[in-house]
């Protein structure tokens, strides 16, 4: 007979179909590609299983450390949301998230912090008061982890059709007004997989949003780029050059993008090749611009929220002639 664990990860853990480009009607650039970003989405999904079958938070951690480097994160951005529904179910048990963010989780925050992004997108809004993040100036990311998850998903109402949300009950405190800017970085990151990693797609659908969206979405597509990989050198030139009036918040994304991955330790070839050609700067460096442009989270100066001056301060830091 199958075990509690076994039985919980069989009924919430999502198909592995819907990791598949094709199955989501996303752009598909070539098979190498393809195979690299349907690999992302199934470590997504194994990280998940491991949190929803897990009797204890190490237990999930142990077996986390197994995947390889290069998709290692993606597995704990899937745990993350594993144990975000389980927190937020009413037989899920509490504080999951935040025994997982004091453990290994948190070399991982990044990831893990959008990972329960997800698990809201996926619970009854009047169940999110249930899931607590103790950080308030990486919590914005747990909107971007939204954002993503909408975008995926509902492509045709979150992309093509340009929707915004009227309003999210989360988080309880914090100017209003930000909420969508943190969906939209999600929202630039999951372009990159709609899109399949390939520049010219990309950028076309950013460019057909509004103007007053596109330094969130680039910042998002940005940031995806250099995590997930699947562009060369030539092609990263080319996203910046497309990217025009919004390349700070485009490095500013790698930015962050190669700090989590430094601060995991899962610096693999494309992180240095994102690093090298956004910031002009080792991982380790582009990972200390990031520390040392981090204001205090209590930080809000006339409404602006500490973590959109983290984001405005490094992208100053990079908006000069070309760096690389």
């Amino acid at each position: 007979m199958p075990s509690i664990g076994a039985l919980r990860r069989r009924i919430l853990t999502p198909s592995i179909t819907a990791t598949r480009l094709d199955v989501r009607g996303f752009h598909i650039k070539d098979d190498a590609t393809r195979a690299r970003l349907e690999r992302i989405g199934a470590t997504f999904l194994t990280g998940y299983g491991y949190a929803a079958e897990a009797r204890t938070v190490t237990d999930a951690e142990q077996r986390l450390e197994t995947l390889e480097e290069e998709v290692r994160g993606f597995g704990y951005e899937g745990a993350a949301m594993g144990f975000a529904i389980r927190d937020g179910l009413p037989i899920g048990g509490s504080d999951h998230v935040a025994q997982f963010l004091a453990g290994r989780g948190r070399q991982h925050i990044y990831m893990a912090y959008i990972g329960v992004g997800w698990a809201m997108a996926r619970l009854p809004r009047f169940r999110w008061s249930r899931i607590r993040v103790a950080d308030p100036l990486m919590r914005w990311l747990v909107l971007d982890g939204y954002g993503f998850h909408q975008a995926y998903f509902h492509t045709q109402r979150y992309v093509t059709e340009h929707y915004r949300e009227a309003d999210l009950p989360w988080p309880a405190e914090g100017p209003r007004w930000y909420v969508q800017h943190a969906v939209d970085q999600g929202i630039g990151r999951a372009l990159w997989f709609i899109g399949g990693a390939d520049v010219e797609q990309v950028t076309a659908l950013i460019d057909g949003f509004p103007d007053d969206r596109k330094p969130d979405l680039y910042s998002g597509a940005g940031l995806a780029a250099s995590y997930a990989g699947g562009a060369d050198s030539a092609e990263l030139a080319q996203l910046a050059e497309r990217a025009g009036a919004y390349l700070p918040q485009l490095r500013q994304g790698a930015v962050f993008a190669v700090t989590a991955r430094y601060e995991a330790d899962l610096v693999v070839p494309h992180t240095e090749l994102a690093a090298r050609f956004f910031c002009s700067a080792t991982p380790a460096e582009a990972a200390r611009l990031s520390a040392d442009c981090r204001p205090d989270p209590a930080a809000e100066q006339d409404d602006l929220p500490a973590y959109e001056l983290w984001r405005r301060t490094i992208a100053a830091a990079l908006a000069v002639p070309d760096r690389r």
